[in-house]
């Protein structure tokens, strides 16, 4: 059996990090769930997870984003270069559209 995170937070502190975490862009709300996970220590990350509402995966990637932070290549940034909606076309001029 392994061993998970014993303890927790109150449902009053759970409830005010569920809070602030809609708050954040998706890049923020990784890292912010990587931060409390870490800080946790053990059982952390299907903790945070289960609060939080959302993938052990998307801790994992918050852990790996805060590691990169002094050379973050996203900084400034929302979305990766390149993610998001595309430009909407300019419509071509020659032609003949009625």
């Amino acid at each position: 059996m392994a061993f998970s995170f014993q303890g927790g937070y109150e449902p009053r502190v759970e409830e005010q990090m569920r809070a602030f975490e809609r708050t954040l862009s998706e890049k923020d709300r990784r890292r912010f769930a990587a931060l409390e996970a870490a800080r946790l220590g053990h059982g952390g990350i299907e903790y945070v997870a289960e609060v939080l509402g959302c993938s052990t995966r998307t801790i994992g990637r918050g852990l790996d984003e805060l590691a990169q932070l002094p050379e973050d290549p996203a900084a400034g940034r929302v979305r990766r270069p390149g993610g998001g909606r595309k430009k909407k076309s300019t419509p071509n001029r020659n032609s003949n559209a009625t």
